[in-house]
């Protein structure tokens, strides 16, 4: 199945919307796409669909905020959210915020695969699918996106949240009429890319000196065959846009020098300026083919 570039409509910015399971994980996975877009003019939106109330907190004077203490670190990376947002200069929406009563999102992030917060009645796996799917579309109704970007169907490195995330949205967008449809595409990246990040870090001296690990072992599900990723944001000015947003996320996300940053696991990341994308399949999620093979254009082409 071999689909047409998705073009915008004439005399009006492209919309994007970015879909995405907990605060961060926008300015990590896509926030180069997103920095990108915001510069060309674009309107760009990014939903998120927990507020990662699971999550490990890095810096120590915040301990206290997380699930097992005080368990406000979700009201916390709602703020971190907000904050990102305005710098990179994307609209944010958290899936069932509801301002009117105080509500800050309608479901919870689940943690990590295996986790027992997974049980919890309100975790985002455990969400009904009716009332998921009907919470995104009602989202993508009000946006009108020519675009939405979300992760592949193994959740980039399978975390439960992502995964539930691309169902929830592959659902959504497979219910819309074809002739509405936004074009859906997950993140994917290219073997090649995956392997020069981690030769670059091998020979960053600066990354141990921090203490930091460096990666090894198997790539994480989203890494794949070059050919597979068939659309690519390359922009390694959107970098500086990029770490601006991940300052606002500073439970989870430490920075280091020379364009690196870690995790809670201190294990060394880099942003190289560009991510690959695919565009998926609504009803299978699948990545579809290129439709000029060797070539990736960008995600939106212009007239």
């Amino acid at each position: 199945m071999m689909l047409a570039e998705p073009v915008v409509v004439p005399g009006r910015p492209a919309r994007l919307l970015f879909v995405h399971a907990h605060p961060d994980d926008e300015s990590l996975a896509t926030g180069v796409a997103i920095a990108h877009h915001v510069a060309a003019g674009d309107e760009v939106h990014v939903l998120t669909c927990t507020l990662g109330e699971q999550g490990e907190v890095i810096p120590t004077e915040l301990a206290h905020l997380d699930a097992e203490h005080e368990d406000t670190l979700g009201e916390f990376r709602r703020d971190e959210l907000r904050g990102a947002m305005t710098a990179i200069g994307a609209r944010s929406t958290v899936l069932g915020e509801d301002p009117a009563t105080g509500r800050l999102s309608r479901w919870r992030d689940s943690g990590m695969a295996g986790s027992p917060s997974a049980q919890d009645p309100r975790a985002w796996v455990r969400s009904d699918d009716a009332e998921a799917v009907a919470a995104v579309t009602a989202v993508v109704a009000s946006i009108g996106p020519d675009i939405v970007v979300t992760y592949d169907a193994q959740g980039g490195y399978a975390h439960p949240d992502h995964i539930r995330t691309h169902e929830v949205t592959r659902r959504s967008l497979a219910a819309m009429d074809e002739g509405s449809r936004p074009a859906l595409f997950g993140t994917f990246t290219p073997r090649s890319w995956a392997q020069e990040d981690r030769d670059v870090l091998a020979v960053t001296d600066e990354v141990r000196g921090l203490g930091w690990s460096l990666p090894t072992g198997p790539f994480p599900p989203s890494v794949v065959d070059d050919a597979v990723v068939t659309h690519a944001v390359v922009d390694e000015t959107a970098v500086d846009h990029q770490r601006a947003a991940l300052r606002h996320h500073r439970t989870q996300v430490t920075l280091g020098p020379r364009d690196t940053y870690a995790l809670s696991n201190d294990i060394a990341a880099r942003l190289p300026g560009r991510e690959g994308y695919a565009r998926l399949d609504v009803v299978t999620g699948q990545p579809l083919p290129a439709t000029v093979p060797g070539e990736r254009p960008p995600l939106v082409a212009r007239r």
